[in-house]
C-alpha cells in the first residue's frame, strides 16, 4: 500500500489461539518489499513520463490483470454493486495513486513522501470517530499527539526542505485512502463482496478515471527507455497483480491487526530504499519525526491487536 491496503475489512474467523501460518507471514513480508521498493521505481520513472499517464498506466492494467486472473482464482466475473466499489475507486485508487505520483512529480522525495502518505491509519481513525461513531480512545490519542510533532519535524519548514504543494498532495493522497476505507468499512455488512473481485473492479474505476485527466490534461508521450519498461512490469505484475494477490492471500490467512505491520513495512522500506538508491538522506531532524510517526502507527497496529483479541 506504496499500494494501499483495500481499507478496513471485518476479520475473518480465525481461532484466538491460532499459530501465525508461515506461508502468509512470508507473502506479507514480500508484500511490504513490493510496495516498499516502488517509491523508489515510482520516482525514477518521472523522468521518462509524467505523473498523470504512469498513474493510469499502474492502476488500469493491474485492474484488467486482475479482472482476467478472477475466473482463474473460481471468482465471478461479475462486478460488484457500483454504489458501493464506484466511491472506493474515486477515493483509494484515483485519489490516493494520483495525489501520490504527482506529489513525486513536484519535488516530493520518495521517502519522506511514503512517510507522510502512510499517516493514513491517523487521519482514518479521526475520521471514523465523525463517520462511524467509533470511539478514539487515549491510546489513539497518544499516537495521534506522536504523529503530530513528527509530521513537523520531518517537514522540516523551516529548511528549505519539501516542497509545500508536494506535502499538500501527499496529505491529499492519504486522505483519499482513508475516506475510501471509510466507505468500505460503512457499507461492507450491506454486500459483503469478495476482497479480490472489489479490488479488481475498483482499482479499473479509478483507473478509468486517472485515464481521462491523462487524456485531457496532455498527449500520451513516453520514452520507452529500459527504465521506464522496468517500472511499468513492476507495478502492472510486481505491485499490481502479484501485490493484489499476496495481500488477499495474507488477509484471508492472518488476522488483520497483522497485516497492519505489513503496512507498517511500506514505508520503512521506503525511507531506507530512498536513501540507498536514490541517495535521499534525511539528517537527524527529519530521522526523528520519521522515527515518532512510525512509532505512532506501531502503537494504532498493536491498539488493534488489542482490541481484536478483546472482540474474540
Amino acid at each position: 500500500m506504496s499500494e494501499p491496503t483495500p481499507g478496513p475489512v471485518e476479520d475473518r474467523e480465525i481461532p484466538r489461539y491460532a499459530p501465525i501460518a508461515l506461508l502468509p507471514l512470508l507473502a506479507l513480508l514480500l508484500l511490504g518489499f513490493f510496495w516498499g521498493y516502488n517509491w523508489v521505481v515510482m520516482k525514477a520513472v518521472l523522468v521518462d513520463v509524467s505523473a498523470a499517464w504512469f498513474a493510469a498506466l499502474r492502476t488500469v492494467l493491474p485492474a484488467l490483470l486482475l479482472i482476467a486472473i478472477l475466473p482463474l482464482a473460481g471468482k465471478r466475473l461479475r462486478p460488484p454493486p457500483l454504489f458501493y466499489a464506484l466511491p472506493i475507486g474515486l477515493f483509494q485508487t484515483a485519489g490516493f495513486v494520483g495525489f501520490m505520483m504527482w506529489a513525486l512529480q513536484f519535488g516530493g522525495g520518495a521517502g519522506e513522501t511514503a512517510v507522510i502518505v502512510f499517516m493514513m491509519p491517523l487521519w482514518l481513525t479521526l475520521m471514523a470517530h465523525f463517520a462511524l461513531n467509533e470511539r478514539i480512545t487515549r491510546v489513539q490519542l497518544l499516537a495521534i499527539g506522536l504523529a503530530l510533532p513528527g509530521l513537523v519535524l520531518l517537514i522540516s519548514p523551516w529548511e528549505a526542505g519539501l516542497m509545500p504543494a508536494a506535502v499538500l498532495l501527499a496529505f491529499a493522497s492519504g486522505f483519499g485512502w482513508a475516506l475510501g476505507a471509510i466507505w468500505q468499512k460503512r457499507y461492507y455488512h450491506r454486500y459483503q463482496p469478495d476482497l479480490l473481485s472489489l479490488t479488481a473492479w475498483q482499482m479499473l474505476y479509478g483507473g478509468l478515471l486517472l485515464l481521462a485527466i491523462a487524456l485531457w490534461a496532455e498527449p500520451f508521450a513516453v520514452d520507452p527507455t529500459p527504465n521506464f519498461l522496468w517500472a511499468l512490469f513492476y507495478n502492472v505484475v510486481l505491485a499490481g497483480a502479484i501485490g493484489w494477490l499476496l495481500w488477499v492471500y495474507s488477509l484471508h490467512h492472518l488476522p488483520t491487526w497483522i497485516a497492519g505491520f505489513g503496512a507498517l513495512l511500506v514505508p520503512g522500506i521506503g525511507v531506507l530504499s530512498a536513501w540507498l538508491v536514490l541517495g535521499e538522506t534525511p539528517g537527524p531532524v527529519k530521522l526523528l519525526g520519521i522515527g515518532l510517526i512510525l512509532s505512532a502507527l506501531l502503537i494504532i497496529t498493536l491498539y488493534q491487536r488489542r482490541a481484536f483479541r478483546r472482540a474474540r
